[in-house]
């Protein structure tokens, strides 16, 4: 019996969808997510970094960092507070929100609806940010702080990804780990 990599199996996988889709099951084969699929969209998007100044070098990959309660799923960008902090992509800026750990906090959807950027720690939001407004890349947002859980004398963005399921939550979704996006920045 032949043997076929990981590529053939992703090869079948999609041409099993695409007789799924014909035959009328979509919707049902739609749930079904490639193997890196998020990560496939994020390597996709056109981003920016987005606390000002911070080259791609500097970033750590905190992703898988133990926290309390699990992993990080999400990277900590380092930066003096009130550094500027900017969209990381197009999109549409759907929840500003306060929370015990994450303090302000800025939930983005990419234009798609396919990933959420979450920005969290924020020292203050930048000009008059509203739920539903258009975010473009690079657009200033806020500014980096030590709200919520962040230690005070630690002043940094808890930036995180996550593909968003069906019903598109901006509270829900698969984490992705943003660094291997990021680090490639020029």
């Amino acid at each position: 019996m032949a043997r076929i990599g990981t590529r053939g199996v992703v090869a079948c996988a999609r041409c099993l969808l695409g007789v799924a889709w014909g035959l009328g099951l979509g919707a049902a084969c739609a749930q079904v997510a490639m193997p890196d699929d998020g990560a496939a969209l994020l390597a996709a998007r056109p981003l920016v970094m987005p606390v000002a100044g911070v080259p791609a070098q500097a970033l750590q990959d905190t992703f898988n960092d133990g926290r309390a309660g699990g992993a990080h799923e999400a990277i900590d960008i380092p930066a003096p507070r009130g550094t500027p902090v900017h969209a990381v992509d197009d999109g549409t800026l759907v929840k500003l929100f306060t929370s015990v750990p994450g303090g302000l906090t800025i939930y983005q959807f990419d234009p798609a609806g396919q990933l959420a950027y979450y920005y969290a720690h924020l020292d203050r939001y930048a000009g008059p940010l509203r739920e539903g407004m258009a975010l473009r890349r690079g657009d200033l947002i806020g500014y980096v702080g030590t709200t919520g859980n962040a230690p005070a004398n630690a002043p940094h963005l808890h930036f995180a990804v996550f593909r968003l399921g069906a019903d598109r939550h901006w509270w829900q979704g698969t984490a992705i780990n943003p660094y291997p996006a990021l680090r490639r920045l020029p």
